[in-house]
């Protein structure tokens, strides 16, 4: 079928997580409380590995940027779907859905590649702690966080830009609180096999090589702290990697089932609940799972509160 610039339709409805109003504002509440939190909390994050040096060191130069990445994510989606229950409206133009897709995509992506840079980091840390301060360089970093920006921004793009061809005619009704890329595509009269085709080679080469760097980083963590003699020694290093590896199952577990699911309207429904996981909820828990339970940033957060005092 002839691909060209033929959209007919202005706008697209976004349909949201639910069909009742009457569970609208309580959506809007929840919404709001998490979106508030974790864009408060990762500034405060941001602003105590700033103003201490103590901090200045890959991990926390990788969270860093994993705070900002999911203040961005937050604020491409959330921000609409509450402006949308107050104005008890579901609509969002053509250009400001491809806006969105875009900034979903992007921020997303780099989510996926500091992640992975995180889990590299632990692996040097506790599997090579004698060659940690010379593998993981301040240059090293930098290349991998601009490697990241540098293979997101153009994959986001692509996908955008192989969307703007595309027809839409009838329906416009997105089964989704944001406009998701597989949604989108959905709603096409078009053949939209190159769009599919070139989102499986860029899910198994972008996504999939790095998910197995970081599979692989784990594997080996777990590992190493098996063979420490320590008790007490293991229980620590566990609870540490406890918590990343939850974040690193419920981001990846979510996403990969919303993604590998069917296409019908009723499962459209669940996927959009199912990924409010990793839209939301994992962008609003990450400070709090990387930062808030060590003990170094607990207290460059009080320096940070006591310095406010001060001046207040």
């Amino acid at each position: 079928m002839k691909r060209g610039n033929q959209t007919s339709i202005p706008e697209f409805l976004l349909l949201g997580l639910s069909d009742r109003a009457e569970q609208w504002q309580l959506v809007f509440l929840l919404f709001l409380w998490m979106y508030l939190l974790g864009v408060l909390v990762s500034l405060l994050i941001v602003l105590a590995i700033g103003s201490d040096p103590h901090l200045h060191t890959p991990m926390y130069f990788f969270l860093t940027n994993l705070s900002l990445a999911d203040i961005c994510l937050l604020s491409t989606t959330v921000p609409k779907m509450l402006v949308n229950i107050q104005t008890h409206s579901k609509s969002i133009t053509y250009a400001g859905c491809l806006a969105q897709m875009y900034f979903f995509i992007l921020f997303g992506c780099m989510d996926h590649f500091l992640l992975t840079g995180m889990a590299y980091d632990r692996y040097v840390a506790i599997c090579h702690p004698l060659h940690y301060t010379t593998i993981m360089s301040p240059w090293l970093c930098a290349l991998m966080v601009a490697g990241s920006w540098s293979v997101s921004i153009p994959q986001a793009l692509i996908h955008t830009i192989l969307v703007v061809p595309l027809s839409f005619c009838a329906e416009n009704e997105i089964h989704h609180f944001f406009c998701e890329l597989n949604q989108v595509l959905k709603l096409s009269c078009t053949d939209t096999l190159i769009n599919d085709t070139v989102v499986l080679i860029m899910a198994v080469v972008l996504y999939g090589v790095p998910f197995t760097g970081l599979l692989f980083s784990y594997c080996h963590i777990v590992s190493t702290i098996l063979r420490i003699p320590s008790a007490r020694g293991r229980g620590k290093a566990f609870s540490t990697c406890g918590s990343h590896l939850s974040v690193v199952s419920l981001f990846y577990g979510t996403g990969l089932g919303v993604y590998f699911s069917r296409t019908s309207i009723h499962s459209s429904q669940k996927v959009s609940k199912a990924s409010v996981m990793y839209t939301v909820v994992i962008p609003m828990l990450n400070p709090f799972i990387y930062s808030l339970r060590n003990k170094d940033m607990k207290w460059a957060l009080k320096k940070v509160f006591s310095r406010k005092t001060l001046f207040s």
